[in-house]
């Protein structure tokens, strides 16, 4: 069913039909096309259930009319599952709610949208989770990870996602909702399905005894052996048989789920972490086997990859360094991470001294760091959760590829195993990426390898190859991830042909009209199936002249030496802005919910073309001509930019390193080149210029106001020129920064001050909000430093952001030279330079940088602090000791955005705690909302507001007395017109309490 009309015919049933939203549209369907694995199919159609009815009626349209459904979540699977020429269903926007939580027996309800994050953020109060810890807990749904048998870091305590599944409420092909647990109170159509895979299993003993890998991590094919247990793990612990976990497992192909019912447990009251450093990964893999003897509840692997890529990540080179016993040195071959769990702290912290003492027994005295600090081990958690993505970070078309790295075996086979699998690689002229779940020989391992060019026959041979090892030492092929396309055709190969006929018997049984995912399990295609790469042989980028420089993204790198082309030479005919764009791998953490900026537009739709991976997929397909001539400057991309709010988010926190924030700015470029600018866009970005000629006069500033004071000329204004009449506007100043004499000092006596500064005035601060910039000087000059405030006869030095947001580089870049030029100088002699408004002076760190500025660029870049950065540094080299009055108010810090990105809020954080008696505390909260002009705009307030309700606003509804801090000055504004407080910047506070 391919054509065009049955299509529409099928989107036009469904929208009668059902209260849920289609999309037949070719960049709708694009970003469904794919998940974190290497294929990619288009959709036929791609539906958003709101409620259980449309469900099942979209599951009787697509049986009347021979659609093949495919159930998705998260979308993260590595292996192909969500990936298929079908109606697509999402879940996840509207099915995550839970019910039935029973405190006594532990288990709760959930339906399959659920996010595993957020179930264990709402089971916390009670001291309890769900323990099946996937990587991926911040946007894995808990259908998703049932489809999969997911497993997670800690299966050695709490088993496979199989093993904490007590029953599944699941719609079968012909609509029937059927309840699936245990076999002995099971009735109806689910009794008869039990009763006839079981007669297979009585059938096929002899042979299953003989072929079942007697491993725990083994997730391939169906559940088979519930009536035989084959796994080191059983399935239940009395023994019982319990149907629902044939779905497990089954990757969308047997049924639909409808909710879930989850066994639960106690949250352990204690952890301690050990770390082991290993300079032999042999000797790594050997030791895992005498570490689980000490009962760890986690051993888990990071190699010397994923350590050195972490530490040339700013969100993660902290972090991980505190693993190290050598932080400031190389990298170790690897490291393990042992955890200890329990509800007694004393003996969990002996564990850690025994750990300690068994690897000096080994060999390695003084190898293992012991963190026993419950945030330092968090924190080193969530970068190793990041691990799988962090490896797919390196630059240029080799990548690691998922497609052998859930192989399981023995313990005592796993540093054999991964040595021989290593001369594997270099056999094949490559090298793998590791990481593992080393207390269960599960290994996470990806050789690199170029997909575009001869990256699938080498897949082919390397599996061949691993597949003998896996057989030689009794493992399974499929370990963790599932079968999906990449590992379905080795079903057979692991279970022997007859076992393979009884899994398409119970396909059959359950879904006799192939309605479900089909060509997953059973009936799959070849894993190197080039028509269903997301990179096939024919895959060519469209050629594009690029406004900004992506040259450090076109390179080509090399599997073996770990080394990158120079800049400019990895032949992307789109100068590296393709590449960048293809960075993303679809591992969906711009989907998550928890703490950190990424992804705000998503956080407020839930829809896919809101988030970073769907912007990012919608450039890629555009790009590369998927969407049809033109489609870059389309509506296509126009769309899913609009509500990228350029936070910086991804930035820092996307582990693949997309920047969606600098893509936009090159899009826009491109965009309004051919669509032209709109009056707002001129009123905003040629701000900074006219903004002297208002500002020069009384009368012309009592005329700008007067739009604050009258609705019905704001509502006039909104006609013509597209911003809000909700919104209030900065009020215009004769007063501002450039007009008086602050920081005019004699350039002489200034280069040889004691402690000199220079002290940008940017546009916002400058104009509308001069009062921040005396109270910086006033906070520098009391601690004995002398500022200079650079000024030009016409206008003021800027940074050219205004230009940058609304699509006009030519004219940001003529304003970043002039500044450049300005203040090189004094980067010359190491004469700080400081800024106020994160979002300008931190541009100097970055578009700066990629605007072709030469070298001074590069310099002002090392050279340049925003106030608290600069502060926090000094104070710490004991060259500013304020004398400051105490604190009588709780004080409450809402973060900017581009503060987040370059990881200088905690500066924030230490400035205010030389504060005496100052307690500041930190909002944990994504965007503001405003983000520059976006939440002034009319089509964007309600969403803008929106954003600043999700954390924001209620945060400081709950603090009527604290004083806030914001130094962003639109996330002030956003305060100011959302909760009617007036914030603070850190100079202001800083100055009301000088004594």
């Amino acid at each position: 069913m391919n054509k065009p009309s049955e299509i529409h015919f099928l989107a036009e049933r469904l929208k009668k039909q059902t209260s849920g939203e289609v999309m037949i549209d070719r960049a709708d369907l694009g970003r469904y096309a794919t998940d974190a694995s290497i294929y990619q199919t288009m959709p036929l159609a791609v539906f958003v259930p709101k409620t259980a009815a449309d469900i099942a009626a979209a599951i009787e349209i697509a049986r009347e009319m021979g659609v093949p459904i495919l159930p998705r979540g998260g979308g993260t699977s590595q292996c192909g599952q969500t990936t298929g020429a079908a109606l697509v269903m999402d879940n996840s926007k509207y099915f995550r709610n839970s019910q039935n939580l029973d405190l006594e027996k532990l288990s709760i309800e959930v339906e399959p949208g659920m996010v595993l994050d957020t179930l264990n953020a709402q089971l916390k109060k009670h001291q309890i989770w769900f323990p099946v810890d996937v990587s991926t807990a911040g946007q894995a749904t808990i259908g998703g990870m049932a489809g999969n048998n997911s497993c997670g870091s800690r299966s050695i305590a709490y088993g496979n996602m199989v093993h904490n599944v007590l029953g599944i409420d699941a719609w079968l092909a012909d609509g029937q909702l059927t309840q699936f647990g245990l076999m002995q109170d099971a009735k109806g159509k689910a009794l008869e399905l039990g009763q006839f895979v079981q007669s297979l299993a009585v059938q096929h003993q002899a042979e299953i005894e003989a072929m079942w890998p007697k491993v725990m991590r083994r997730v391939a094919g169906y559940n088979l052996d519930i009536f035989n247990n084959q796994s080191e793990r059983p399935y239940t612990n009395d023994g019982k048989v319990n149907l629902s976990h044939l779905l497990v497992g089954s990757e969308g192909t047997l049924a639909y789920f409808n909710k879930l019912k989850l066994q639960l447990a106690p949250l352990p009251k204690h952890k301690t972490l050990g770390v082991v450093n290993f300079t032999s990964f042999y000797k790594a893999m050997d030791s895992a086997q005498h570490i689980v003897k000490l009962g760890p509840s986690a051993v888990e692997l990071v190699d010397r990859t994923m350590l050195d890529l972490s530490r040339s990540n700013p969100a993660f080179k902290s972090t991980i360094e505190t693993a190290l016993i050598d932080q400031g040195g190389k990298s170790p071959e690897a490291i393990l991470l042992v955890e200890f769990s329990g509800d007694e702290l004393a003996p969990l912290e002996k564990k850690v001294k025994e750990l300690g003492e068994l690897m000096a027994d080994l060999g390695l005295p003084g190898s293992v760091v012991e963190m026993l600090d419950p945030s330092a081990q968090k924190n080193l958690w969530e970068v190793r959760k990041a691990g799988l993505n962090i490896m797919m970070s390196l630059k240029g078309d080799g990548k690691p590829v998922s497609f052998i790295e859930d192989c399981a075996v023995p313990l005592e086979h796993l540093a054999q195993y991964t040595q021989s699998l290593t001369e594997v690689f270099a056999k094949h002229q490559t090298r793998g990426t590791w990481y593992a779940h080393a207390s269960v020989g599960t290994l996470h391992v990806r050789p690199i390898l170029d997909m575009r060019r001869d990256g699938a026959s080498k897949m082919r041979e390397i599996a061949q190859e691993a597949s003998e090892l896996v057989r030689k030492y009794k493992g399974a092929f499929s370990g963790e991830h599932g079968d999906g396309i990449c590992r379905g055709e080795w079903i057979q190969w692991q279970f022997g042909p007859k076992i393979n006929e009884a899994l398409k018997e119970i396909k059959h049984a359950f879904d006799p009209g192939n309605l479900f995912n089909p060509g997953k399990i059973v009936n799959t295609p070849k894993m190197d199936d080039s028509t269903l790469f997301r990179f096939p042989p024919n895959y060519k980028v469209t050629p594009l002249k690029t406004n900004l420089n992506w040259s450090a993204w076109n390179v080509q790198n090399n599997a073996v030496t770990e080394e990158t082309s120079a800049p400019g030479t990895g032949k992307d005919a789109a100068e590296g802005f393709a590449k960048a764009a293809e960075m993303c791998n679809n591992n969906g953490h711009c989907r998550k919910f928890d703490a950190g900026t990424m992804c705000p537009s998503y956080r407020v739709t839930r829809d896919e073309k809101h988030v970073t991976r769907g912007r990012a997929n919608t450039l890629r397909l555009a790009l590369s001509n998927q969407l049809g001539p033109d489609a870059f400057t389309g509506d296509a991309v126009k769309e899913v930019m609009d509500l990228c709010v350029s936070c910086k988010g991804c930035k820092r926190e996307c582990p693949t390193g997309v920047d969606m924030a600098k893509m936009k700015i090159e899009f826009l470029s491109h965009y309004k080149s051919k669509h032209g600018f709109t009056l707002r866009d001129k009123l905003i970005g040629y701000l900074p210029s006219y903004l002297h000629v208002i500002s020069k006069s009384s009368v012309l500033t009592g005329l700008f106001n007067l739009r604050n004071h009258s609705q019905a000329l704001a509502q006039v204004l909104e006609k013509f020129t597209g911003i809000s009449a909700k919104r209030s506007l900065p009020a215009w100043r004769t007063d501002t920064v450039w007009q008086s004499n602050l920081g005019h000092v004699d350039l002489h006596s200034f280069n040889n001050a004691n402690k000199p500064v220079v002290l940008w005035a940017d546009t916002f601060n400058g104009a509308f909000e001069s009062e921040n910039i005396y109270s910086a000087v006033r906070v520098l000059e009391a601690a004995g430093y002398t500022v200079y405030i650079p000024r030009k006869e016409q206008g003021h030095f800027c940074c050219g952001r205004t230009h940058l947001a609304t699509g006009m580089i030519d004219r940001a870049k003529e304003s970043a030279r002039e500044l450049v030029n300005a203040l090189y100088p004094f980067a010359d002699k190491q004469i700080p330079i400081i800024g106020l408004e994160p979002s300008c002076i931190l541009s100097l760190r970055d578009e700066f940088l990629v605007m072709d500025l030469g070298d001074k660029a590069s310099l002002l870049a090392k050279n340049s602090f925003t106030f608290e950065e600069f502060l926090a540094q000094e104070n710490k080299a004991g060259r500013f000791n304020p004398n400051l009055k105490p604190a009588n108010k709780p004080i409450l810090i809402h973060g900017h955005c581009h503060q987040k990105s370059f990881d200088v809020v905690k500066p924030m954080m230490d400035l205010l705690k030389l504060i005496p008696n100052a307690k500041p505390e930190l909002i944990e909260t994504s965007c503001c909302g405003m983000a520059g002009s976006f939440g002034y705009e009319s089509e964007h307030m309600d969403v803008s507001m929106q954003m600043a309700g999700l954390q924001l606003l209620p945060a400081i509804e709950k603090a009527p007395d604290a004083l806030l801090v914001a130094d962003g000055s639109s996330c002030r504004h956003q305060i100011k017109d959302g909760a009617s407080r007036q914030a603070l910047h850190l100079a202001q506070i800083l100055e009301m309490h000088l004594a």
